[in-house]
């Protein structure tokens, strides 16, 4: 039995797609990262293109090594890229150093765009570090540059140097405390909050404040959840001006995709969330 495809949005333009660039690091088991992202992109009707900060040795259980890209070859990814290729959404994921945060800062302060979140990836989600502690003050620096920053708890507390929050009333009061530190709109994701029944995420920007709220699914296949959103957010902003629209439509399409992840049965430890579930065919129930 075939699923019914998703209903897409137009295209702001006719007859072509919205173009996504994603910015980040390299997943080779395809959950996290640019693969992620470009399944993600693809899902939702984008066009998708990438810049490459990072290579990573991971799986599904860890990460085992990562080879840093020089700051000054992702530069010229960037530069290379635009030069040619109308861009409508960026993502920015991993960029693991210093030098990498300032290089994409400096392009998009000399390539200003509207349509940029900001997926600040410090932590696996196996624990596995992906960003030097170094960094963290450069991705500080380029929170007044992106439209939206989604951190999840252990993120937003590392950027305000913080401990995590632990219930909704902290994430509100994190997510708040990062507008402070120059964001324009903030996604503070409370999927790491214990006890909880519920998916609650916390959305500031634009005058509003608003608790996101959806079931929380029964899996252990939630590797790269994060990448997952910020570029499902990217695309349907694209197409789509209003930002908590395209935020609340991306967590919909989310938790979708993890309901369906353990159909894939990818891997031994936290296996991929399944991107295509509304495009793939389903077994007969």
């Amino acid at each position: 039995m075939t699923a019914a495809p998703p209903a897409i949005p137009q295209p702001p333009h006719a007859g072509r797609p919205p173009v996504a660039l994603t910015i980040a690091g390299s997943d080779p088991s395809g959950g996290a990262g640019i693969q992620a992202d470009l399944k993600t992109f693809s899902a939702l009707g984008a066009y998708g293109t990438s810049v490459i900060t990072a290579l990573t040795a991971q799986n599904t259980t860890g990460v085992t090594g990562i080879q840093l890209i020089p700051a000054t070859f992702v530069t010229e990814q960037l530069q290379t890229l635009v030069a040619d290729v109308r861009i409508d959404a960026i993502k920015i994921g991993m960029l693991a150093t210093r030098e990498v945060a300032d290089a994409v800062a400096d392009f998009l302060r000399a390539n200003p765009h509207d349509v940029v979140v900001l997926d600040p990836v410090m932590v696996a989600t196996s624990g596995d570090r992906l960003l030097t502690k170094e960094a963290v003050e450069a991705i500080r620096r380029l929170l007044p540059l992106a439209g939206l920053v989604t951190p999840n708890v252990d993120e937003a507390a590392d950027l305000l140097d913080a401990e995590p929050a632990t219930d909704v009333a902290g994430l509100v009061e994190q997510a708040r405390a990062i507008v402070e530190l120059g964001a324009r709109r903030v996604l503070v994701k409370g999927g790491h909050l214990a006890d909880q029944r519920t998916a609650i995420d916390v959305f500031i920007g634009d005058g509003v404040e608003e608790v996101l709220s959806g079931p929380r699914i029964d899996t252990s296949n939630t590797h790269g959840t994060g990448c997952t959103l910020s570029s499902a957010i990217a695309a349907l902003r694209a197409r789509d001006p209003d930002w908590l629209a395209a935020t609340a439509a991306a967590k919909q399409w989310l938790t979708s995709a993890i309901a369906a992840a353990d159909l894939l049965d990818i891997g031994k430890g936290h296996g991929p969330v399944h991107h295509f579930h509304q495009w793939w065919d389903q077994p007969a129930g």
